[in-house]
């Protein structure tokens, strides 16, 4: 009986070694897969990862693609290397020393091989926007607007975008950011510059009136000394005509046509006066003396 009982306990015992050996590899196991899990990590397309082991960041950005990292002692940090756009205010004056303000929408991307040091200086994206951008894009804004008046400044809107442009690479490069493009979403001035403007806008319309009455008034002049110039030389041919033999009759041809024409009033009597044939005619109507 006491064999049969020491086998039932070694059966038992091997059993329940058993159990625990396999409990311990389903156990070993499991942490074996976590490790395996937490040992690599995946970078997606358009996307940049910076490991850090126990605290510290690591040389060489991590690009899309699968990656090994050491379990448990390391972080990843993912920075997105599409393009990212921002809304910026900035305010400045001018040349002549007018208040400007503006709104500009910043496109940019960070360089893929500065992400790391921009983990270590800037940390996150919001930090980079807040601490470096926004910044920069004052310090440009203010070279750009200093360099022009504000009537130039806003009529000559493409050439301040240029400044800016060129001041904002310049500064953003050198902390791995890329600038792509840049927008004036709103360009304002001073309440009492827009005074001025209107004010000044009003003159020049008044000038250009006063010029357009002045132009006018020296065509019309012009006209009449023409005019005058024309009636003086009808005169002058006329009475060239008159001095010329037969000029008698053209001036009896003329009071025949007045009078056929109706602009004298219609005579009764036609004299043809004096000894000479060829003198005018004496017009008169027997109406004008009644004892005729």
């Amino acid at each position: 009986m006491e064999h049969v009982e020491n086998k039932g306990k070694n059966v038992f015992q091997g059993k329940q070694s058993e159990g625990i050996q396999t409990a311990i590899a389903a156990i070993v196991l499991t942490l074996l897969a976590i490790i395996s899990l937490n040992s690599f990590i995946i970078i997606n397309p358009g996307e940049a990862g910076v490991i850090s082991v126990l605290g510290s960041a690591q040389d060489g950005a991590l690009l899309e693609g699968i990656h090994l990292k050491p379990p448990g002692i390391s972080k990843v940090d993912i920075y997105d290397l599409t393009v990212q756009k921002f809304e910026v205010p900035a305010q400045s004056s001018t040349k002549d020393l007018q208040g400007l303000t503006a709104s500009f929408a910043i496109n940019f991307r960070l360089d893929p091989s500065k992400v790391v040091e921009i983990r270590r200086k800037q940390g996150t994206l919001q930090n980079i926007v807040s601490k470096i951008i926004a910044p920069q894009t004052q310090e440009s804004f203010k070279i750009a607007a200093a360099r022009r008046t504000v009537e130039e400044a806003i009529t000559r809107r493409s050439e301040l975008k240029t400044d800016f442009d060129a001041a904002l690479s310049e500064r953003l490069d050198k902390y791995g950011i890329v600038i792509l493009d840049t927008s004036v979403v709103d360009l304002n001035f001073s309440p009492e510059f827009a005074k001025a403007v209107e004010e000044k806008q009003i003159a020049e319309q008044r000038a250009q009136r006063a010029v357009y009455i002045a132009q006018e008034a020296s065509q019309e002049a012009e006209a009449d000394v023409n005019r005058a110039k024309g009636r003086a030389e009808a005169q002058r041919l006329l009475a060239e005509t008159l001095k010329a033999q037969g000029g008698e009759l053209v001036l009896q041809k003329e009071a025949i046509e007045a009078w056929r024409s109706g602009g004298a009033q219609m005579p009764k009597v036609l004299v043809i006066g004096g000894d000479n044939k060829s003198s005018v005619p004496f017009l008169f109507s027997l109406n004008d003396d009644p004892k005729f």
